[in-house]
């Protein structure tokens, strides 16, 4: 769209108003779906971009795989015997995406229930990565589990309150519920029904306080699922006291990253879609959430250090876990904190976008770890998924990154929706204050 927009600058792409001489008329549902350009033009642009190609090379080959899991079963795409009951789809696609998903609740819990209405141009996108995280977490454990038309079995039917699993499935249904009705506002905006979005936005403080309890809640609880399996995981990697807390602690400074890595991406390449706020503040941002996210992670390396002393596990450091452990810690934690806090201190958006993209790994890196790699350690088993496993979990990824993009594309998620001339406001990029309302 970047290049397609350079080379016909006389193309009007909706925001939310159109030209001086349509005034009078508003955009149509289809003309929003394809972005004010004609369909030849849509697909035109589409075709110049190499990436859609890439997607469909991924599709082509991913969406069969997919459709002969739930016709073969899920031994024919994972391969067996299984001695690891997580694998790639639960072990990434849940474990690893679901901290990353936490800047829903961090980012609008800072702007609607702590005042820090700075945040406010970071505080949709947020949101957004909060909940397409959530929903692509629950399509890997279907993909996994196999017959998704009986999910709401075991929710509703068949109850089971004791069990930790019980826990994490009302969590996610209802938080996903919770950043639906957050995410609804730019949802609003751009159908153009402003009564939703009065309403929502009456919600928006009761809306944060709950997404801060149920995210709370739910991250946790994915670290105590590992307590059904305690002596095949890693001593390093487990603590019966501490297990909850590692993973909750290590989600906040993943989402504060996931939001650095993915603004970078979007300002990179689809600046035409962003607004002057955005832009202006986005810099002083990024400095903002590398301060918090390296106090998470000073705060997740304390905690670790805690667990191995409180479990007296410090032999398991001389062995060769113990060096991939200290890999861990070493490239995750420590090189992330310290990019980090230099970046934040010199303001050099450089090192805090390094720091953000190694904590991210680093986060995945520990997921992985515990419920896939570590997992048979006595058994000195590391099992590697096979091609069809693989290949599920990139065609439902790259599924993500299109729903991703497609939103960013029409939602007023980067820019200010609109609904009359006059009506523009740039926050200021040092104080954050909202100066007087200036004409377009």
């Amino acid at each position: 769209m970047k290049q397609y927009l350079t080379s016909n600058s006389d193309v009007q792409i909706v925001d939310s108003l159109r030209t001086d001489n349509d005034r009078g008329r508003r955009w149509t549902l289809m003309e929003k779906l394809f972005m004010g350009l004609t369909l030849q033009q849509y697909i035109a642009q589409a075709i110049r971009n190499p990436f859609n190609w890439f997607l469909a090379l991924i599709f082509a080959i991913g969406f069969p795989v997919i459709i002969g899991r739930f016709i073969f079963g899920l031994e024919w795409a994972t391969g067996g015997p299984q001695s690891n009951a997580w694998g790639l789809f639960l072990g990434f696609g849940l474990f690893g995406m679901v901290p990353l998903s936490s800047s829903g609740f961090q980012m609008g819990s800072a702007v609607e229930v702590f005042g820090r209405h700075d945040m406010e141009p970071l505080e949709r996108l947020g949101i957004l990565n909060g909940i397409l995280g959530y929903f692509f977490a629950v399509i890997f454990l279907m993909v996994d589990l196999g017959q998704p038309w009986r999910l709401p079995y075991p929710m509703v039917v068949s109850w089971g309150p004791a069990s930790v699993l019980f826990l994490v499935a009302w969590h996610v249904a209802t938080y996903l519920s919770v950043q639906a009705a957050e995410m609804s506002t730019p949802f609003f905006e751009w159908m153009g029904w402003p009564a939703g979005r009065t309403v929502i936005k009456k919600m928006a403080l009761g809306l944060a306080v709950a997404g801060i309890i149920l995210s709370t809640l739910h991250q946790g609880a994915l670290g105590a699922l590992s307590s059904y399996a305690p002596g095949k995981i890693h001593p390093l990697w487990y603590s019966s006291s501490f297990q909850w807390l590692y993973f909750f602690v290590s989600s906040l400074p993943g989402g504060l990253c996931m939001v650095i890595v993915v603004s970078t991406i979007v300002i990179k390449t689809m600046a035409w879609r962003c607004d002057d706020n955005f832009k202006l503040n986005l810099d002083k941002l990024h400095i903002s959430l590398a301060k918090g996210a390296s106090m998470g992670l000073f705060t997740y390396f304390v905690i670790r250090m805690v667990g191995v002393a409180h479990d007296n596990k410090w032999a398991y450091l001389a062995t060769g876990w113990g060096t991939w452990w200290m890999f861990e810690i070493g490239v995750g934690v420590i090189l992330s904190m310290i990019l980090l806090t230099v970046g934040a201190r010199n303001k050099n958006l450089t090192l805090i976008r390094l720091g953000a993209w190694t904590t991210i790994l680093g986060v995945i890196l520990n997921r992985l770890n515990v419920y896939l790699i570590t997992f048979n350690w006595k058994h000195g088993e590391i099992e590697i998924p096979p091609w069809r496993e693989f290949m599920i979990t990139i065609t439902i990824y790259c599924v993500y990154i299109a729903t991703y993009r497609f939103i960013l594309y029409r939602w007023p998620v980067l820019f200010r929706w609109k609904t009359k001339y006059g009506e523009y406001t740039v926050l200021d990029a040092k104080t954050g204050a909202k100066p007087a309302v200036s004409e377009l």
